[in-house]
């Protein structure tokens, strides 16, 4: 039965893969399963950086600050 999902192929050094593999053999994981894991975790990584970035550059000493109640009130 085809897949909805894209599908993406990846080709890894042998040490590489190697160590993908025995992580997945303890962890009771197929190899595929695990190496999706572990970029779904690397992007969040990535998007939490970018936005740590963001907030420091917002984050201003002695501006005026507006109470959430405020903020939404029409």
């Amino acid at each position: 039965m085809p897949t909805k999902n894209p599908r993406i192929n990846i080709t890894f050094e042998e040490t590489t893969a190697y160590l993908l593999a025995n992580l997945a053999k303890q962890e009771h994981k197929s190899v595929s399963s695990l190496a999706k894991e572990l970029i779904i975790e690397a992007l969040e990584r990535r998007e939490d950086t970018a936005l740590s970035a963001i907030a420091k550059i917002r984050d201003i000493e002695n501006i005026k600050k507006v109470r959430h109640s405020d903020a939404w009130r029409k």
